[in-house]
């Protein structure tokens, strides 16, 4: 009877043994297997770390393949406070570096961040620059290359192509429009550190950033510099407020050129108000056609048929009554017999008037 209980006793702890064993193997397997990524991702997280690089933006085109939104590479400066051993020194030497207050640079290098980016004195820092920090060789003290918007004709099509801010977004015209697209995928220098920070002795893993997309437009190089020179011109002559002109392809609606002025210079955006920024005439201004219009009109009756240009007069005392309303012509007392070529060469408003009128009334 004893030894039936002992023989019981042990096949119980057996399966016990034997059950905690197939529960670890099934928590291993879970582990190891089913949520390996998400620890993994997590245990990374804590003693890798990423050095930015950031992509280059979309660059834009004309049709004619000139580029007139383009980039430069400039390089930023990046701190890791854990890595930095004499915080003094570095903060003061950083300091005289970049002509920026000593304070301004403590903030970042005391900061409790694993990785701090010196915004804005440390950004689009000029080469001269950034040897001289390079030269210091302080630990933790990082340069890394960064892109500049870069408009190699300042002002030529501003208003539409619009300009990014300091960190490559879009903030206005095509730039915004179409920023998503521009936009790119920085990449990064992944290096590892322990609990302190401390950087450790394995190998770097380099992220390539993926450049934004490229856009062509529909403006022809050519015709936009005419366009910009020759409204520069007037400005000058006429000491004009504004001008402005679009050119477009009657059969495909595509702008072949635009412009509006005064411009800006898209590289150096801060140093204009909204206001000037803002002022694209040729897209949200609207004037009243005035005579412009008259040819519109008059081709219209020519075409139906219900005028000839060079057979059929049209005699011009001064007015005409036109349901009760009297309609003058802009020469007092007329113009007299008139083609209606002539009508065309002299803006006479009455024979367009009339051109117009018996075309309305056929077209009932």
């Amino acid at each position: 009877m004893f030894s039936k209980n002992i023989h019981k006793r042990i096949k119980i702890v057996l399966l016990v043994i034997i059950f905690c064993f197939i529960l670890i193997t099934c928590k291993v397997f879970y582990i190891q297997v089913i949520d390996y990524e998400k620890l993994s991702n997590l245990a990374s997280s804590l003693w890798s770390r990423n050095l930015p690089i950031e992509a280059d933006r979309g660059r834009i085109f004309t049709s004619d393949g000139t580029v007139i939104a383009d980039n430069l590479t400039t390089v930023s400066l990046v701190l890791i406070p854990n890595q930095i051993k004499d915080k003094e020194k570095v903060a003061s030497d950083l300091a005289n570096i970049l002509g920026a207050d000593v304070e301004a640079i403590n903030e970042h290098i005391y900061k409790k961040s694993s990785i701090e980016r010196v915004h804005p004195e440390g950004r689009r820092l000029s080469y001269d620059i950034a040897d001289k920090i390079n030269a210091l060789g302080y630990e933790g003290v990082y340069l890394v290359k960064e892109s500049k918007r870069y408009y190699p004709y300042d002002d030529m099509l501003s208003h539409s192509l619009g300009y990014v801010g300091i960190d490559n977004q879009g903030l206005s015209g095509l730039e915004l429009e179409y920023d998503e697209y521009l936009t790119g995928a920085s990449g990064a220098i992944q290096y590892f550190s322990d609990a302190k920070g401390q950087r450790l002795e394995r190998s770097e893993v380099y992220v390539e950033p993926q450049d934004g997309m490229d856009i062509y437009l529909t403006i022809n190089y050519d015709i936009q510099a005419s366009i910009e020179r020759e409204l520069n011109n007037a400005m000058t002559k006429y000491n004009a407020d504004g001008a402005w002109a679009i050119a477009m392809d009657p059969n495909s609606g595509e702008i072949l050129g635009i412009a509006s002025k005064p411009g800006f210079d898209s590289n150096n955006y801060q140093d204009y108000s909204i206001e000037e920024i803002n002022r694209n005439l040729a897209i949200w201004a609207s004037y009243e056609p005035g005579s412009t219009f008259k040819i519109v009109t008059l081709s219209a009756a020519v075409e139906e048929g219900v005028v000839d240009l060079l057979n059929d007069h049209f005699y011009d005392g001064g007015s005409v009554t036109v349901e009760n309303a009297r309609i003058k012509c802009w020469k007092a007392g007329g113009h007299g017999d008139q083609t209606f070529l002539q009508v065309v060469q002299n803006s006479c408003n009455l024979g367009v008037n009339t051109a117009t009128h018996i075309n309305f009334k056929k077209a009932l």
